[in-house]
């Protein structure tokens, strides 16, 4: 998709004041790096005085792509929205953690409905998993054992909240793993997907992208008409449809460009950067 197929779908008639936007396939290239035309547009918007808000299901650990770049902002929704984190100060300000009790009646119940489910517990301080689950090489101190002694006392990590819940199965295609446990797996938590593997990322009830942006937003006044935002999975549905306007990317799950209002180009194209560059010429 070209730049000109950018602007001929849901032009935006007045500058926004926050921008909110998906990093993985969206705002990063599929090598995870963001280029230098995309660096110019944040730092044009920040000047413009538009906020960007970056909303990913990445930890806050792995915020090291675009921290370099939050110029005036700053403010990153880790983990599809259970932590909140300044990314000028390197702080967590606000946690939306998921209880150990719900996340152990999720896993006997996904047990049950998909045998050969392995699972993984995303806590505060890093990511800890059962041994059948894919490895994390970017997480070598993980704890490797079954997922009911991880969400227990004798962990050694109940300091540390547990952020999300991960879930992997070899077997099944994504989308049919992520129906199945939304039909059928404890209502205990806010089920979605954002990788291409069969991989649910299970939050706490109610909480979700769109949850915390919607309410960071309505703590300082910017309603839904004043957001721009950008996504490309099943994780950014409910933020793309809170926005008063939204862009799937040229990349995005069949789900996410039919709920959205406008298309951009792809990560690899700068999607986000076109739209960015073209919203600042055309809004006074």
């Amino acid at each position: 998709m070209s730049d000109e197929a950018v602007t001929s779908v849901g032009q935006v008639r007045r500058r926004p004041r926050l921008i909110a936007t998906d990093l993985d396939g969206t705002l990063l290239r599929d090598d995870k790096s963001l280029s230098a035309r995309t660096v110019a547009a944040l730092a044009a918007a920040a000047e413009a005085g538009i906020q960007v808000c970056f909303v990913t299901g990445r930890p806050a650990r792995w915020m090291d792509v675009v921290s370099a770049h939050v110029h005036g902002h700053g403010l990153a929704i880790c983990a599809n929205g259970a932590s909140v984190v300044d990314l000028r100060r390197g702080e967590t300000v606000e946690i939306h953690p998921l209880p150990d009790d719900d996340a152990l009646a999720v896993v006997g119940s996904l047990r049950a409905l998909a045998p050969g489910v392995s699972f993984a517990v995303e806590r505060t301080g890093g990511i800890h998993y059962e041994p059948q689950y894919p490895p994390f090489h970017l997480d070598p101190a993980a704890t490797v054992a079954p997922v009911e002694k991880l969400l227990s006392r004798e962990s050694g990590h109940t300091d540390q909240p547990v952020l999300k819940l991960l879930a992997h199965h070899t077997d099944l295609a994504p989308d049919e793993f992520l129906g199945l446990a939304r039909t059928g797996a404890d209502p205990r938590g806010e089920f979605t997907r954002s990788s291409p593997s069969a991989l649910l990322e299970i939050s706490a009830l109610g909480v979700s992208k769109a949850s915390t942006l919607a309410r960071w937003c309505a703590a300082r006044g910017i309603t839904p008409a004043e957001v721009i935002a950008f996504g490309d999975m099943p994780n950014d549905l409910g933020m793309l449809t809170w926005a008063g306007t939204s862009y799937a990317m040229a990349n995005a799950h069949p789900d996410v460009l039919t709920a959205t209002t406008a298309r951009t180009a792809s990560n690899d194209e700068d999607g986000v950067a076109a739209v960015i560059e073209r919203l600042l010429e055309d809004t006074p």
